[in-house]
């Protein structure tokens, strides 16, 4: 071989070298946006029971709108529905909340308070079998109203008392349309009696035994409005709203979030780095190969030279 020949193929072995050491360095540090999470909505189903864990009216459930009690719902049953795919380490919060309000339905509630609150956390543990006759599930349970009132199930862990901070959220106030909670999977509401008392009503005076002056003769006479002008008409009683102006109900549910998210977490993930790859063994690798590149090529010159 000549010397010629020794140079150039030198120079290749250092190329070579050169180029496997930098290009699994360059793989390494690519960018990649990943997804993160992957728990989607979840399907619930609920049942009424009583003390002893029996259906009340109809068994499992998803139907939503507003449902007006015969008794008021005081155990609420719940489950995901079957034949659905939950993932490992996902959480859906089924939550039930009890109100006092101002009148038996929606369009009457008027100011609502909260009374009783309960939530449980349904995992791929309470995805309904096929039979699930040895299954048990989890309960929701709140106080019994004794007066006007209104109960919901819905799907998250906020308590919507009207209070701030984290937790909390805005209670449901149907003249200022506030449609809370949300995620609303069904609603009761009834009652037959007002929550506040009634004031007793204060004793009428005994008749006065002074007589009443005669009207004084200078006192002018009554007038009466000219004809040209109407009294207004007394203002119509007001109808309440369709029934589809009720708050909407679904029941699917979002998933809980494993951990509370922190200020910077509504930022979409960073591309990943490739931190996990060994890029300090590769960059050690690839450094001393480039050195012995450099000496390769370096000592070929002095051949062609001499």
């Amino acid at each position: 071989m000549t010397r010629l020949s020794r140079s150039r193929t030198s120079a290749t072995v250092a190329a070579t070298a050169f180029a496997a050491a930098v290009i699994p360095l360059l793989g390494a540090t690519a960018a990649s946006a990943t997804p993160v999470g992957g728990c989607q909505s979840a399907t619930v189903q609920y049942r009424i029971v009583d003390a002893s864990g029996k259906p009340v009216d109809a068994d499992w459930t998803s139907q939503g709108g507003f449902h007006q009690w015969s008794s008021a719902p005081g155990t609420v049953e719940v489950r995901l529905a079957p034949g659905q795919n939950v993932g490992e380490g996902c959480k859906y919060p089924v939550s039930l909340a009890e109100y006092t309000t101002e009148g038996p339905n929606w369009y009457t509630s008027g100011l609502q308070t909260l009374v009783d609150h309960a939530t449980v956390y349904l995992t791929a543990a309470d995805v309904a079998a096929s039979d699930d006759s040895k299954q048990t599930y989890q309960k929701l349970s709140v106080k019994s109203p004794d007066c006007y009132g209104q109960i919901d199930l819905y799907g998250d862990d906020v308590i919507y008392d009207g209070k701030s901070g984290d937790g909390h959220g805005p209670a449901p106030y149907q003249p200022g349309n506030v449609v809370t909670p949300y995620h609303l999977i069904a609603a009761w509401n009834g009652g037959d009696k007002s929550c506040t008392p009634e004031q007793p009503s204060s004793p009428t005076p005994p008749p006065s035994s002074e007589t009443t002056p005669p009207e004084s003769p200078s006192s002018p006479p009554a007038t009466t409005p000219p004809a040209d002008e109407t009294t207004p008409p007394p203002a119509s009683p007001s109808t309440p709203p369709p029934s589809s102006s009720t708050p909407p109900t679904t029941p699917d549910v979002p998933p809980m979030q494993s951990t509370p998210p922190s200020p910077t977490s509504s930022k979409p993930p960073l591309a990943e780095t490739g931190s996990s790859a060994p890029v300090g063994p590769i960059a050690g690798g690839a450094a001393a190969v480039i050195a012995l590149g450099a000496a390769a090529l370096y000592a070929a010159r002095r051949t062609r030279r001499s």
